[in-house]
């Protein structure tokens, strides 16, 4: 009875407004109140914050945050998006096509898919307005394109999965390569389908670049691409752990940024702040989520419900289903971060003991947050792309729909073929 009081005063708070960290705090506080005391809660909230906040491990979020927030400030981004404007432009929605393929490069550089999605909206969606794209196929363009940052690696996402289920950051990465090489490959698919279907989404292809002046282009991209085998590679070939990689890439962020990259004293001090306030926001939430969780603990409601679901005897892949169905509808509320603080404590037990792959399921979920980010009505891509350039939302979220299909038919597809996911994790680490 206490447990669903509890629950229902955290889902009240976020309703009303109350910021995620600050509900999980309250509602873990005072759970943790009437079911053990005020001695023990003011234990709890002396040493959780400490106990949490200070796991070396969590130091791979701001590092790769802040690798991201460099990357945005200077003209790496513009450069990659140049480039693939010379070699598809010339092409029937050419401009969608540079934009995807763009995109799925600074995921790669990013791991940050608001971010990615404000950026490449700043720079793409005014180009595809002057050669006379509607801001519906450019705006869900970038929206979608920009959650390809949730899947390739490195992902704040998988890290913050990884950390709370203590499963292989590294494996993780790895297992997330395929999916989003395949969902950036359908959205391509998409978008040329959808020009040729609508004559007026797009206008008549520019003529083609030349190949010198493609050949050109590329040479701004050489030090992005560099950093991501700096970053990736040393996290693969064994030298350096996830936390490592993250510091790696952040200091080469910065360097390749003041080198070539366009950063100045100005934009680096800016992107400094953005990290701070951003990684400060996570740590608040994963703080107040073990507050909430020493609550969960100290009732035994997980154990509780792991052990009443699965008396109901329901098939493991109805169960998958039905948790499945759970995060498309909290993805379409909350941010990523927040649903996966709150749904990981019970979810990943409970689909562990139904025999699911780890490294499966969270890329599972990857994709199931993924999807949230452009679902309504909070679709945080969407706000975000479109307060980026003035845009409309309701065009936003009306461009982003056949891409919202599309990740829907690639779940079915990892559900039907898990080897999909864990191919290439089985292959460099052992099944």
């Amino acid at each position: 009875m206490l447990a669903a009081l509890i629950t229902l005063l955290l889902v009240g708070l976020i309703l009303f407004g109350v910021p995620i960290a600050f509900s999980l705090l309250i509602a873990g506080a005072v759970g943790l109140f009437f079911s053990l005391g005020f001695a023990p809660l003011l234990g709890i909230l002396k040493s959780a914050p400490y106990a949490t906040g200070s796991d070396f491990v969590l130091s791979t979020i701001p590092m790769f945050i802040l690798m991201a927030e460099l990357l945005a400030a200077g003209t790496i981004v513009r450069d990659i998006f140049q480039a693939g404007d010379r070699f598809f432009s010339h092409l029937k929605g050419g401009l969608a096509f540079a934009t995807t393929i763009a995109s799925a490069l600074i995921a790669a550089l990013m791991g940050s898919s608001p971010a990615a999605a404000a950026t490449m909206s700043a720079i793409a969606v005014p180009e595809m307005r002057q050669y006379g794209y509607k801001d519906k196929l450019s705006l869900g363009v970038v929206s979608a394109a920009g959650t390809l940052a949730v899947m390739i690696p490195p992902s704040i996402i998988l890290i913050l999965y990884g950390i709370l289920t203590e499963t292989s950051i590294g494996k993780l990465f790895l297992a997330g390569v395929v999916p989003g090489l395949l969902t950036a490959g359908c959205f391509i698919a998409v978008i040329a389908i959808w020009v040729r279907t609508d004559k007026t989404i797009a206008p008549k292809s520019p003529p083609k670049h030349d190949l010198k002046e493609r050949l050109r282009s590329l040479r701004r991209v050489y030090p992005a691409l560099l950093l991501i085998m700096l970053v990736l590679g040393g996290i693969y070939g064994g030298v350096v752990t996830a936390s490592e990689a993250g510091a790696l890439g952040a200091a080469g962020a910065l360097v390749i940024g003041f080198l070539v990259g366009g950063l100045n004293r100005t934009s680096a001090k800016e992107a400094f702040i953005r990290a701070i306030k951003t990684s400060s926001m996570i740590f608040a939430i994963v703080v107040a989520a073990a507050i909430y969780g020493y609550f969960l603990s100290s009732t035994q409601v997980i154990q509780d419900l792991i052990g009443w679901i699965e008396a109901l005897g329901l098939n493991r892949h109805v169960l998958l289903v039905v948790v499945l169905l759970v995060y498309l509808v909290l993805g379409a509320f909350l941010d990523p971060v927040s649903i996966l603080v709150i749904t990981l404590p019970l979810g990943f037990p409970l689909m562990m003991n139904n025999g699911f792959d780890p490294v499966w399921f969270g890329i599972v979920v990857t994709k199931m947050v993924e999807i949230g980010l452009i679902t309504p009505p909070v679709g945080m891509n969407v706000f975000v792309a479109s307060a980026a350039v003035d845009g409309k939302i309701s065009e936003g979220f009306a461009g982003v729909l056949p891409f919202v299909l599309c990740e829907l038919c690639l779940i079915l597809l990892f559900v039907l073929f898990p080897e999909v996911i864990t191919y290439l994790p089985n292959l460099f680490y052992g099944a």
